[in-house]
């Protein structure tokens, strides 16, 4: 029976300390292979922890699954930002590109409910309300308006 290790860890970052090294020794599989795959799999995701989870098989084969940090979280990072708005409403603390709001529909795509390119990119910008963040120098509700709208139909083709 296969034995499932999860843990919260700093993407790219992942040792063979606590909380991984212990959890992985008694399953007998090459920890250090282990961690080499999660770091690669997570590299994308520095300064950020992301949640993983490896199981291993009875023959110590194992697969890492990496989920994905909080949508807020990487609308944070994608502006280097330490934290959103205290007060969203009124205060704005950054803004997101169209580029960038693709790129994190991209990294959440799995996470996200929205079948096309549009739809997950106006999820994005719903969070972006939330953490105090314009997109293309608008405020998010009118910037999903917009895409609803077909603004930015030739942008968000595919």
């Amino acid at each position: 029976m296969a034995t499932k290790v999860e843990a919260l860890i700093e993407g790219g970052k992942a040792t063979a300390g606590p909380p991984l090294g212990p959890a992985l020794g008694p399953t007998g599989v090459n920890t250090g292979q282990v961690i080499a795959k999660i770091n690669e799999k997570t590299k994308s995701f520095t300064g950020m922890k992301v949640p993983i989870t490896v199981i291993v098989n009875d023959d110590k084969t194992f697969d890492v699954k990496v989920g994905t940090p909080p949508m807020s979280a990487l609308i944070k990072s994608e502006l280097g930002l330490a934290s959103g708005s205290s007060n969203a409403k009124s205060t704005k603390v950054g803004n997101l590109t169209i580029e960038q709001v693709k790129k994190i529909a991209d990294m959440k795509k799995e996470d996200l409910l929205g079948a096309t390119v549009k739809a997950r990119v106006s999820e994005v910008a719903g969070n972006c309300v939330c953490v105090g963040v314009t997109v293309d120098g608008k405020d998010p509700k009118v910037f999903q308006k917009d895409i609803k709208a077909g603004v930015y139909d030739k942008v968000l083709a595919g």
